[in-house]
């Protein structure tokens, strides 16, 4: 599979959990890896957003390419 057809899959399946509640697992290098949850909000050609809560019930967005995803920086997984 090119990189661009497995770019095109991971667009999908994002598109498909759009709204639904999701935990992101993101590699900031050196072992610091960081996990929210929130909901996909939206998505667009090259990246998507995700709306996130925190315990001080602040709403955070924050984005992150589909490459991350390819490239595992980045995992989801659905959360019910």
């Amino acid at each position: 599979m090119k990189r661009s057809e497995a770019l095109t899959a991971i667009r999908n399946e994002v598109e498909e959990i759009i709204g639904k509640k999701v935990q992101l697992k993101a590699d900031k290098g050196r072992k610091r890896i960081v996990t929210r949850e929130g909901y996909i909000e939206s998505t667009f050609p090259n990246l998507f957003t995700v709306r996130v809560t925190n315990d001080f019930d602040e709403n955070l967005t924050v984005s992150y390419t589909y490459s991350d995803v390819l490239t595992s920086t980045v995992q989801i997984k659905v959360v019910s």
